[in-house]
């Protein structure tokens, strides 16, 4: 298993705990997080996880705003900024206190989003209905298939119902109902609705059946 890289000046035992939470955050979303521990009583970066930011121990945090009595809030954001390379990253703070309630250090998470936009990005593309054309006449105009498969959706939605939770009683209910439509005037509707249902071809043809005598 890759673990992300750690780089600390270890010398504050009251941040150990804080530098753990930073590795287990930065291990379960290695490659595409970091997590940076700032200390906020010298202002200066404690821990780094996973270092995507190319900051370095030791470094201002520039945080002297969240010692004050002002800051309330226990955890900031999410919030978006711009890594060096260019890429975006979400970001959360999390202002952590001693047991007087005074900040202690501040935990923050930064997770490198480009990935998954670009992720987006491509399944936006691939799945845009502006690439679609109208169903050609040439294929669809005799298509019992679809026209099955546009009814049988329709009736479930119409009922809440999935197709995979259908009763018996369903079933019979959707194969007259199919029949009303004349779903079965396809030469091989019948074996079709059977397996789309789930059910023996004998079973469509009783309730068919059925039907014919109920009318005759």
């Amino acid at each position: 298993m890759n673990v992300p890289e750690q780089t600390t000046r270890q010398d504050d035992a009251a941040l150990d705990n804080y530098r753990a939470i930073a590795n287990a955050i930065a291990t379960l979303f290695f490659p595409h997080a970091e997590v940076v521990l700032h200390d906020l009583r010298t202002q200066k970066v404690d821990y780094i996880a996973n270092n995507l930011s190319k900051r370095a121990i030791g470094d201002d945090s520039s945080l002297e705003d969240m010692v004050s009595g002002d800051i309330s809030e226990r955890n900031i954001g999410p919030y978006e900024k711009l890594n060096w390379d260019g890429q975006k990253i979400r970001s959360l703070s999390s202002v952590l206190r001693d047991g007087t309630g005074h900040p202690l250090a501040v935990l923050c998470i930064n997770l490198n989003i480009s990935l998954f936009e670009n992720a987006k990005a491509a399944l936006d593309l691939f799945l845009s209905p502006s690439k679609l054309i109208p169903q050609p006449d040439s294929l669809f105009r005799d298509d019992w298939q679809e026209r099955i498969n546009t009814f049988l959706h329709a009736w479930l939605r119409e009922r809440q119902l999935s197709l995979n939770l259908l009763t018996r009683d369903h079933k019979r209910e959707l194969v007259l109902a199919l029949h009303a439509e004349g779903a079965f005037k396809g030469k091989s509707a019948s074996n079709y609705v059977a397996n789309v249902l789930n059910m023996g071809r004998a079973t469509v043809y009783k309730h068919l059946k059925e039907l014919k005598e109920l009318k005759g």
